[in-house]
């Protein structure tokens, strides 16, 4: 199992990034996965969740109305759309998968097996 985060860089207050995780060696059907971030001096937070057996999703409050996760089943690749980024939002992110059964309430406690490197998010003027 692999996961390939990309995506991050600096952007302004305000603006949006697209982060990406290529997934290999499992289908997404049979797992949970999910996007983590970490900020400087703090622990990891998880941030977004789905299943794609069934399409459900789960967000943290922080990032509810301006983050969507999505998937690309052609490409076995899982998205992070992340809109009127703020300052707080700077972070390390990673993606995380674990196979099913698994709830996603768990996904954002992470509780998750296989993890990615991480894709710094910088949110600056």
């Amino acid at each position: 199992v692999q996961l390939q985060t990309s995506g991050g860089g600096l952007v302004q207050p305000g603006g949006s990034l697209r982060l990406s995780c290529v997934a290999s060696g499992f289908h997404l059907d049979y797992n949970v996965i999910g996007w983590f971030r970490q900020a400087p001096g703090k622990g990891r937070e998880g941030i977004s969740c789905m299943r794609p057996s069934d399409g459900r999703t789960d967000y943290t409050d922080s990032v509810k109305g301006r983050f969507t996760i999505s998937r690309d089943d052609a490409r076995n690749t899982v998205y992070l759309q992340m809109n009127s980024l703020k300052p707080e939002d700077t972070a390390v992110y990673y993606c995380a998968t674990k196979p099913r059964p698994h709830a996603l309430t768990a996904c954002l406690n992470g509780d998750m097996t296989y993890w990615g490197k991480g894709t710094l998010v910088t949110v600056s003027s």
